[in-house]
């Protein structure tokens, strides 16, 4: 889940390393450093902690030169410290490295280069790697990266420099995401678009197995053997002024604000104003009697959103699976079976790996996610795109909200082409969708009301939520954000499921937060509220239907629609409450402790 970067060309490497790499830090932020060639020899210079470490240090020992690499890291192997921070390099300093991912057979490689006389100084995983380019290397940096791929197994995006070749860059990637980015001043690599984009929108997209020799004025892309491979230019759509704060504190509050437009470019040129709807060309098999949704975190919450609306609309039958558990056990796919992945990033390590075992197995894989050109966007047979633009914030909040406006799209896609819901039904649903990002902006208008109970909860240890239905699983999304960006432990339950263990932990003051949207439903919720009333809970309700809140010390309401629909503007003032829960605690929103934006690694 780290970034890394790098260039060469005739600028200053180290102000656009240090720039890449603020636009990386949402991918950790445990340490941050580079590597930079100085014309004689490579420098590295780096710190634990956040890049304005980095930027104190560089800023008290300058160095400069054009061509260099760069990396903030989350730490997997090793503490994060001085030592185990990158970029590494092999004894004498002459090659340096940056990695993002994990060599998973790293222990028996330092067992032989142990034994062929090499020392180590960290304890992470990636310093095997310069120490084995150092062992093959015989004057082609090249060959000797090719060379020590040969050798690694795990998941790897690596940047290399050395001084004996100070014309190159040479880099790789395998189930780690890497991209080239190409300019008239010198060519770049980095582990995502926006740490390039104040240079070029001219890129790259590398594949597995693909190395790349950068130099100045080219770009050489081959396969372990040499053989050369022919790249196509990807022109970025968005631009740098998309990565940046616009006025507002914080990525995240900026996120949130962003999802009303985050939603018309969703159904833009899928379902128009005359309810025609066209998921871009994907196809559905009438074969398909199971559909297997594959996610993790919020991604997973809006997969079991999308269970139910698939289910209700379309009456597929659906399973919901967290990638990381499915990949690992013993599916029941066959040919009557399809697997939807969901991915913001695109690059989810558990969630490409289930995507590949799929395609292994012979089903077709659908995709959701929002970033174009990611190995799930290529690997999968169908790609749908929520074009939520880019999201630098930890804790998601516009491509969850995305996601789910693409499962509404599915499910009405699917009933239409089923037969199994009336016209009329689904022409509301049309119309709904349609209203949507009015919808939201209602929901925005809850500001206020939210930051004052922010403010009065901000203290506590404990909160839960609590949802039936549908309200549930906004329940569990509303609970981990509050959780990612302010640390309380927070916990979500069915409240049906509350006398089966959890009304056990309600005591006089403690915090519980219900959310119901369903009319059909609201009667059995507050029979569940008055149940923890009764045992001292302090209560809130986040409803659009209820119409006895006499159990509730505060109540925000929410805009009223289609309780299908109801997760799409409940979510919104349970984000901005998690925001200004964060915000009143004093921590930092977009950079939680120990998350990172993309889960690269198992």
């Amino acid at each position: 889940m780290c970034g890394i970067v790098g260039y060469i060309g005739s600028k200053n490497a180290v102000d656009l390393l240090i720039n890449g790499l603020e636009s990386l830090e949402y991918r950790g932020y445990d340490s941050a450093g580079i590597a930079v060639f100085d014309g004689e020899k490579i420098n590295v210079k780096k710190e634990k902690g956040r890049l304005s470490g980095l930027r104190e240090l560089i800023d008290k020992n300058p160095v400069s030169g054009k061509l260099g690499i760069g990396h903030t890291r989350w730490a997997t192997h090793g503490v994060p410290s001085v030592k185990n921070s990158h970029p590494h390099t092999n004894s004498d300093g002459s090659i340096a490295v940056v990695h993002n991912g994990i060599i998973e057979n790293h222990e028996a490689l330092k067992d032989f280069l142990r034994e062929n006389g090499y020392t180590f100084k960290s304890e992470t995983d990636t310093e095997v790697i310069p120490l084995l380019i150092d062992y093959y290397y015989d004057g082609d940096l090249l060959s000797a990266v090719r060379k020590t791929a040969e050798k690694l197994d795990g998941s790897y995006a690596i940047g290399v420099i050395a001084s004996a070749e100070p014309d190159k860059l040479v880099a790789v990637r395998k189930d780690s995401p890497l991209i080239v980015g190409l300019t008239d001043n010198g060519n770049f690599i980095a582990s995502d678009i926006p740490a390039i984009l104040s240079e070029t929108r001219d890129v790259y997209l590398l594949n597995d197995g693909e190395f790349v020799t950068l130099t100045k004025d080219n770009v050489f892309v081959c396969d372990i053997d040499a053989n050369p491979i022919k790249k196509e230019i990807y022109k970025v759509e968005f631009s740098a002024q998309a990565s940046q704060k616009d006025g507002y504190d914080h990525f995240m509050m900026k996120e949130i604000h962003e999802q009303p437009q985050a939603i018309r470019n969703t159904l833009r040129g899928r379902l128009d104003k005359n309810l025609g709807l066209t998921l871009d060309n994907i196809e559905f098999s009438d074969k398909i009697q199971k559909l297997y949704i594959v996610a993790c975190g919020t991604a997973y919450h809006a997969g079991l959103v999308g269970k139910k609306a698939i289910e209700k609309l379309a009456k597929l039958p659906c399973e919901v699976c967290l990638a990381s558990e499915f990949r690992y056990g013993e599916p029941l796919i066959n040919d009557s079976t399809a697997v939807l992945v969901v991915s913001q990033s695109g690059e989810t390590a558990d969630t490409l790996a289930v995507l590949r075992m799929a395609k292994k197995l012979g089903n077709t894989v659908y995709a959701i996610t929002n970033v174009v050109g990611s190995s799930v966007a290529r690997e999968a047979d169908y790609v749908f795109y929520t074009y939520a633009g880019p999201e630098i914030a930890v804790a998601s909040t516009k491509a969850y909200t995305t996601q789910l406006a693409a499962f509404y799209l599915f499910a009405v896609s699917l009933a239409e082409k089923r037969g199994t819901v009336s016209e009329n039904k689904l022409d509301d649903i049309k119309n709904q969708l349609l209203g949507m990002d009015a919808v939201i902006e209602k929901a925005l208008t809850r500001d206020a009301e939210v930051k004052a109970l922010a403010e009065k909860i901000a203290k506590e240890h404990d909160i839960y939520f609590l949802g039936r239905g549908l309200d549930y699983f906004i329940a569990l999304e509303a609970s981990l954000k509050l959780k990612e960006i302010s640390y309380i432990h927070s916990d979500a339950y069915a409240s049906g499921e509350l006398k089966h263990g959890p009304i056990a932990l309600i005591e006089d003051g403690t915090v519980v937060i219900s959310i119901c949207t369903d009319p059909e439903i609201s009667n059995k919720l507050n029979s569940n509220v008055k149940e923890v009333t009764a045992r001292g809970a302090v209560t809130v309700g986040f409803t659009s239907c209820l119409s006895d809140t006499s159990a509730y010390s505060e109540v925000i309401e929410l805009p009223q629609i289609d309780p299908l629909l109801a997760p799409l503007p409940a979510i919104i003032p349970l984000q901005l409450l998690a925001y200004y829960v964060c915000t009143a605690k004093g921590y930092d929103v977009d950079k939680p402790r120990n998350l990172a934006k993309s889960v690269t690694v198992e």
